[in-house]
């Protein structure tokens, strides 16, 4: 993705020159060689040194250009030797990008034998790291810590999750969804207040009429369609039976129209989310989803019936899981089982991404039954089993509030032939009982975005970023605890979080 290869985390070490000049000329030369190891890593963001600060001043300097650095999606910060925390104050005051604090050592154990006071005072990140701590703390600032020797794969592997979710929220600063339509049907909890998204969350939704896509179909030509036709032919399973009934394939045609129109539209308008609305389809042949399919599964972010949030919320988990192999998807609760434990049938109409299909998805045509239009082209297949997480954002009118819920993908019992949509199967965690309770106390949508490749600590470090409370459905959650942790939180964000 784009986000990736145009940004980059900084790397900032704190010292001073009460030790003089060769401390910091050895502060300099370690933080470039850790920052050298780290870089070699297969981490998903390059780190650039920006060097060592020694005063307020440059402190400042240096915060403040990266809050307004394109570039910089973030920063590290090391105390490698002790580093005065208040001269911090003011440039940590001047930033709000995320920030990660990795409390290490240039060395990985105590040279017993040859340690001297010379060592101790050039060495201080146990010293040093928790003045900086303290600092931030008091500053209320929210920021990653990550404990351990640089080199060892566990520190790497939460400084790669931490920035994944910086690109993540660096996308988010500027994404601009599209809404086809409205709101439908009245409905709640896909809604609410999109200024204040804007203000929180930082992305932007467009309203756009349908009757402008409609329009757009005008532009595609005969040899884009029969090119997109290939395509579908190279990638999905197509039977001879669609490619012979003049009917369905015609459908299969003016579904490849609306995908390209839906292309160039969203090109038009620099968005990389949108929803669609099955009440608003003037001008068009049928809903388009096989085109919503197509393109999240290409990291365009989605959302039914107006459900403009979670739309950013799928684009969300498209960035952070750039490149992973679980793949994310739009997903809606369906259909209970009350067998085994229980278990969800989750599916949507028609738009849940191949990204999370464990075969190769199947073409095909039939009717939809709502909307008034043709019968929608639609890939057709099961999602392939493993450990996933379902959320969800939701307006509570004095915040906004992400559920998330630890779900086992499993496969389904039995066959399913006379259901011809995309789907999931999954037993929330612990139990269906527990799990679906704990999601409708905390207001949960019947939306959700669904991934394979992100974790619990991942989300936590986004809700932080976006400073949004954030409900945790696990293998340990009781709901009498839930609904402690519920009125709690309502103290808390009723007189602000810091009172």
């Amino acid at each position: 993705m784009e986000i990736y290869s145009k940004s980059k985390i900084w790397f900032v070490t704190g010292a001073q020159l009460l030790y003089g000049g060769e401390t910091v000329r050895q502060v300099n030369e370690h933080s470039e060689t850790m920052i050298a190891g780290l870089n070699q890593g297969g981490l998903p963001l390059e780190i650039v040194y920006r060097g060592t600060v020694n005063s307020a001043e440059e402190v400042t300097r240096l915060f403040r250009e990266a809050e307004n650095s394109d570039e910089c999606a973030g920063i590290i910060t090391w105390m490698h030797t002790f580093s005065p925390a208040k001269m911090w104050i003011r440039g940590l005051q001047a930033f709000r990008k995320p920030l990660l604090h990795l409390h290490t050592q240039f060395q990985r154990e105590i040279p017993w034998d040859s340690i001297d006071m010379d060592y101790m005072n050039l060495n201080q990140s146990a010293h040093g790291d928790r003045e900086f701590a303290h600092i931030v703390s008091r500053l209320r600032k929210n920021r990653r810590i990550v404990v351990g020797f640089w080199e060892d794969e566990t520190v790497r592997s939460q400084i790669s999750d931490w920035m994944r979710v910086c690109a993540g929220w660096k996308d988010q600063q500027t994404l601009r969804i599209v809404r086809f339509g409205d709101n439908m049907n009245n409905v709640a909890v896909t809604d609410g207040d999109k200024v204040e998204a804007e203000i929180r969350l930082g992305y932007h939704v467009d309203y756009c009429p349908i009757g402008d896509l409609a329009e757009m179909q005008d532009s595609v030509s005969d040899a884009q369609i029969a090119a997109l036709l290939d395509e579908y032919e190279t990638l999905y399973e197509v039977s001879g039976e669609l490619r012979n009934d003049e009917n369905a394939w015609r459908q299969v045609r003016e579904a490849a129209r609306e995908e390209l129109a839906l292309r160039m539209m969203l090109k038009e308008k620099n968005a990389n989310a949108f929803t669609t609305n099955f009440d608003a389809l003037h001008g068009l042949d049928q809903l388009p989803g096989l085109a919503s399919q197509r393109l999240m599964a290409e990291g365009i972010g989605f959302g039914a019936e107006g459900d403009w949030k979670t739309a950013a919320l799928t684009r969300l988990f498209s960035v952070m899981g750039a490149g992973l192999k679980g793949g994310s998807s739009f997903m809606e609760d369906y259909v209970l089982h009350f067998r085994g434990g229980g278990a969800i049938l989750q599916a949507h109409m028609l738009e849940v991404s191949p990204a999370i299909s464990g075969e190769k998805p199947r073409l095909e045509v039939h009717p939809l039954g709502i909307g008034g239009k043709n019968p929608p082209a639609r890939l057709v297949f099961t999602a392939h089993s493993g450990k996933g997480i379902a959320a969800t954002v939701v307006d509570l009118g004095n915040r906004f509030r992400m559920i998330a819920a630890k779900v086992d993908c499993l496969q389904p019992e039995a066959d399913l032939p006379k259901l011809p949509v995309a789907r999931a199967f999954w037993k929330p965690e612990p139990d269906l009982a527990v799990g679906a309770a704990a999601w409708m106390l905390a207001g949960g949508t019947h939306h959700s975005a669904f991934t394979f490749d992100l974790t619990l600590d991942q989300l936590e470090d986004y809700a932080e970023m976006a400073e949004m409370e954030l409900l945790v459905i696990d293998e340990t959650t009781t709901l009498s605890r839930f609904k402690e942790t519920l009125r709690l939180n309502e103290i808390f964000y009723g007189f602000g979080r810091n009172f």
